[in-house]
Order: C-alpha cells, then sequence, then structure tokens
C-alpha cells in the first residue's frame, strides 16, 4: 500500500529526471532530483511503495532508461497509465518498474491511498478497485528478477 501521486497526460521523460541530470546513473541519486521542475515536492516525500498514477502517454520523449531509473530509485515499483510511450513501457520493464495500463486513472485522487493487486488484475484507490490490463507472463518474470540485467544473469546469459 503506498500514496497516488498524480500526473495528467503527456508526462515526457523531461519531467520525469530533467537532461542535465544524465550524467548520474546511481538510482537513488537520480530519485534526489526525480520530477524536479515538474512536482518538486515528490523528491523529498516519495516513499518506498508510492505509486504513480498518470493520464495518457506517460513517458514521452526521449528514450532515456534513466526515467524509470529514478522512479525505482524513489521506491516506486508500479506505475499505472492509461498508457505508455513504447519505449517508456519497455525501459521500465527492462529496470524492474512495473507499467500497469488502467483505464480508469482520472478516477484516482492524487494522495489516495492505493493498493495494487496484480494477482486478480486491479488497482484498489478509496475503497473502490479499478481494473489492469493483464501483463505478459515473461515481462512479469523480468519485473520479478529486477530487470533486464538481472533477469539474464538468472537465465545464465552473459
Amino acid at each position: 500500500m503506498g500514496r497516488a501521486w498524480k500526473f495528467g497526460d503527456d508526462i515526457d521523460t523531461d519531467a520525469i529526471i530533467p537532461g542535465r541530470f544524465l550524467t548520474i546513473y546511481d538510482p537513488k541519486e537520480l530519485a534526489s532530483h526525480a520530477f524536479e521542475g515538474t512536482r518538486n515536492e515528490f523528491a523529498a516525500n516519495s516513499k518506498d511503495g508510492d505509486v504513480i498514477v498518470a493520464g495518457r502517454n506517460f513517458g514521452c520523449g526521449s528514450s532515456r532508461e534513466h526515467a524509470p531509473l529514478a522512479l525505482k530509485g524513489a521506491g516506486i515499483e508500479f506505475v499505472v497509465a492509461k498508457s505508455f510511450a513504447r519505449i517508456f513501457y519497455r525501459n521500465a520493464i527492462n529496470t524492474g518498474v512495473l507499467p500497469l495500463v488502467c483505464p480508469d486513472t482520472d478516477k484516482i485522487a492524487d494522495g489516495a491511498e492505493v493498493f495494487v493487486n496484480l494477482g486478480q488484475a486491479y488497482i484498489e484507490a478509496d475503497k473502490k478497485q479499478y481494473p489492469l490490463e493483464p501483463i505478459p507472463e515473461f515481462m512479469m518474470r523480468i519485473v520479478e528478477a529486477g530487470g533486464l540485467v538481472e533477469y539474464a544473469k538468472m537465465r545464465g546469459n552473459k
């Protein structure tokens, strides 16, 4: 269970982590700059287990892996949105952050206590359940391993 951090449509990777921080590769250090200039209170107040809730086209813009790494460093395991930019979706999977598609994100309030139930494919907020699109099994295995590199190590690929 965590807090919902609500965002609208078309949140680009520059809003998630500004370009001037692209020389940083440590997820915790990136997290200290997450949403800087967009939602400055995020870096200081986000906690492990919090959830990003957004509208359409989350993660549009450049293809930087820094954006999901910053979220991972902030303790974000799930980003729930109506839709994702394709490359952000895959970068999130590759870094161990699970992007979840939910058509009802506009019904979830900023700051709501949220619970993600992957087994039954829903998110609960304010005692209401909202359906999630199913996640392909192989993508779940990558996220559960901690990302693509860790998944490859588990499978014996060097």
